[in-house]
């Protein structure tokens, strides 16, 4: 699939065959999380790979936005690591999520690309599902949960929805 191919046609993928993902699908996903780009080259994400059912149903327990994760093969989450992400934290500020986020899309692509499904649903910013989701899988104290990315063999591709907003590309000045 040739990039803007790839970039024009991903969607955000709900409704999973009851097929596995192989792991050497799986390991491919996550090479192309890290291989996005971060502040300072830090690279401060940490990859969870999720397969087991009973795990991927409690995600309904912990982010409702996830319910379907019960019916996916895989749930990728991707974590930052706050004690080695670029940040100033006297200043209130840090690049994490920021990070995560490139590592995220970049996750969805390859996913699409490798012919998987893919849905990206938040935990950063919010208190509770981040705090339940550490519980649950004992993440460590300087690891942040910011998404979760359900995975598996699409049923159904949904329909793009319009992108294409000229209004809303302004040249030199708004």
């Amino acid at each position: 699939m040739e990039l803007m191919e790839g970039l024009l046609t991903r969607r955000s993928v709900r409704k999973y065959q009851n097929k596995p993902i192989s792991k050497e699908v799986l390991a491919q996903i996550i090479k192309a999380g890290q291989y996005a780009p971060s502040a300072h080259n830090t690279q401060p994400w940490e990859f969870l790979v999720i397969e087991d059912k009973e795990a991927l149903k409690h995600f309904r327990v912990m982010q409702r936005s996830a319910l379907f994760a019960e019916n996916a093969a895989a749930v990728i989450l991707v974590c930052g690591r706050e004690d080695i992400s670029f940040s100033r934290p006297k200043e209130g500020w840090s690049y994490i999520d920021i990070d995560c986020s490139a590592a995220t899309e970049n996750i969805l692509l390859a996913a699409h690309a490798l012919g998987l499904g893919a849905c990206w649903c938040g935990a950063s910013p919010m208190t509770g599902p981040i705090a339940a989701i550490k519980e649950y899988f004992k993440l460590p104290e300087n690891v942040k949960p910011f998404s979760i990315v359900v995975l598996g063999y699409p049923e159904e591709m949904p329909k793009q929805p319009e992108r294409d907003n000229p209004e809303r590309i302004h040249w030199g000045k708004w």
